[in-house]
């Protein structure tokens, strides 16, 4: 598994061009991206990254690649992450490693953001992964049954916890917010879902990326499928 990873972080990389600005995702296909990128950078590439996470800072510095921010740059040409999900209108399930809010910045401030993953990767229905949702502390119980009302008015429902960091106590992002994980099963209208969500006071950020991925770059056994993002008619 971890050599399609690298397999698809290679061929996103065939996309980058001297003097881009980057965007740098998180995870672990991310970080073979961010790995490769490194080398072509000690060859003589010259690119500036931003990434999505403390996580990946420290990985990109460790490589070598030369990094800013969104307040020092306007824009980015590509930004390259993973996901957890994706599904065939490249609608995504990401924050499974706790950086969906970065990550969804970096990503709008984008021209063009590739999805590179497993072929495992790919649903015909997001929602067998749970659904993140970055919340404040304050009011918990109150942003929690606001999330409720909003999952049963999008026609869906689970169980929803607190994510646990490894030593047990409550996971904390980079922006010091915690994260409510929701298994829903089967999110029939992600759209929806996203913009109910996204009315939320107290909610962040949630996991459901829509219509930010241009391509998604799945390796497989059988080798790499690229899958461009269908334009609406009229564009």
């Amino acid at each position: 598994m971890d050599q399609l990873k690298r397999q698809a972080a290679a061929r996103a990389l065939e996309e980058v061009r001297d003097g881009m600005q980057l965007g740098l995702g998180t995870g672990s296909t991310a970080k073979h991206f961010v790995e490769l990128l490194g080398e072509r950078v000690r060859a003589g590439l010259k690119v500036i990254g931003v990434p999505t996470s403390e996580a990946t800072r420290a990985d990109a510095e460790r490589c070598g690649v030369p990094l800013t921010t969104l307040d020092e740059i306007d824009h980015l040409d590509i930004t390259v992450d993973g996901a957890d999900e994706i599904d065939p209108a490249l609608n995504l399930m990401k924050g499974g490693g706790g950086a969906l809010l970065r990550e969804k910045i970096v990503a709008a401030a984008s021209d063009r953001m590739i999805v590179i993953a497993d072929d495992t990767k790919w649903v015909p229905t997001l929602g067998r992964f749970p659904l993140p949702v970055e919340v404040i502390p304050f009011g918990l119980g109150a942003t929690r049954r606001a999330i409720e009302k909003a999952f049963a008015e999008c026609g869906v429902s689970g169980q929803m916890a607190v994510r646990k960091a490894r030593d047990g106590h409550v996971f904390v992002t980079d922006g010091g917010h915690w994260i409510v994980d929701a298994q829903l099963g089967r999110i029939e209208d992600p759209p929806s879902l996203a913009k109910a969500l996204s009315a939320i006071p107290g909610v962040v950020e949630h996991g459901l990326f829509i219509g930010l991925a241009s391509s998604a770059v799945l390796a497989g056994g059988e080798g790499i499928r690229v899958i461009e993002r269908r334009k609406p008619k009229g564009d």
